[in-house]
């Protein structure tokens, strides 16, 4: 039986639909959100879909206002799917407490310690129980999909699509956490969630995972030179030597004066749609 969807606000853009949806979530026991473009090619056949995760402290909303990308999405006929980036008002205790941990910061990983586990299971929802909803309930192939995302949610498209091959054909980031082992924000989720063994780390490091199972395809990475983040964060120098090692094909540009906003994800957001719609098309 389909999972039920509760819709919210649907808003016409470039003569497709933006629409937001709720739901009951199995995965993290509780409400979760996301957003739908359909453009108008989706009226009338199956389309790829392309999954966008955000960053820290964004919502389902963030990328639909801020990125400019429904237009661009029209023009190379994919649908675009935006979940929200963590559980919200589960009542765990301190969920609430840090911006860049617990909630709107689901690090896009299972959480295998309490009190998370019961309902951080991010990494689950996002590469299983959401894509079988949107398979349900839109006019997507689902043997066409591709994901993408920005930071904290950059982070999680590589470890996604490293980590299911199968599933996902095409991957881009916009300013990555490429090292999340070596750099505070990582250091601050993974030791809560997954706990002190910093093997288990690896299996959600995207510069750990590259070197044991690279992904069959050129990965797509722009990173700001201008970002506040970029030494202490981001690293997207160790993912680099990284594909180096092994040999993946990697497109890493850094772009002068550019930092961390959507200002810089609207710039190049066209570039990422169709590097996706070349593979899924």
């Amino acid at each position: 039986m389909p999972t039920s969807l509760i819709q919210g606000n649907q808003y016409l853009c470039f003569d497709g639909t933006v629409s937001f949806y709720k739901h009951q979530s199995t995965a993290c026991n509780s409400e979760m959100k996301f957003a739908v473009y359909q453009p108008p090619q989706a009226k009338s056949e199956l389309l790829p879909v392309l999954y966008f995760l955000s960053g820290l402290t964004c919502t389902e909303e963030n990328f639909m206002i801020k990125a400019g990308a429904q237009q661009f999405a029209a023009n190379y006929s994919v649908i675009l799917v935006v979940p929200d980036t963590s559980p919200r008002n589960t009542g765990i205790p301190g969920e609430e407490d840090d911006w860049d941990f617990g909630t709107g910061a689901g690090f896009y990983v299972d959480a295998i310690e309490e009190p998370w586990r019961s309902h951080y299971q991010m990494y689950s929802y996002v590469t299983q129980e959401l894509p079988t909803l949107i398979a349900e309930h839109f006019p997507i192939n689902p043997d066409r999909q591709g994901i993408f995302g920005h930071s904290m949610g950059g982070h999680g498209a590589l470890i996604c699509a490293l980590k299911n091959p199968d599933r996902y054909r095409s991957v881009s980031a916009f300013a990555p956490i490429a090292a999340p082992m070596r750099c505070p924000w990582g250091q601050k989720a993974f030791t809560n969630y997954l706990g002190q063994n910093q093997e288990s780390w690896k299996a959600y490091d995207a510069s750990e995972l590259v070197q044991t199972t690279p992904f069959n395809g050129t990965i797509l990475i722009d990173q700001g030179m201008a970002d506040s983040f970029l030494e202490n964060q981001l690293m997207p120098d160790v993912f680099e030597q990284a594909c180096v090692n092994v040999g993946q094909a990697l497109t890493l540009r850094r772009r002068d004066g550019y930092d961390h906003s959507y200002y810089f994800i609207a710039t190049f957001v066209e570039d990422h749609i169709r590097h996706h719609a070349n593979v899924l098309h």
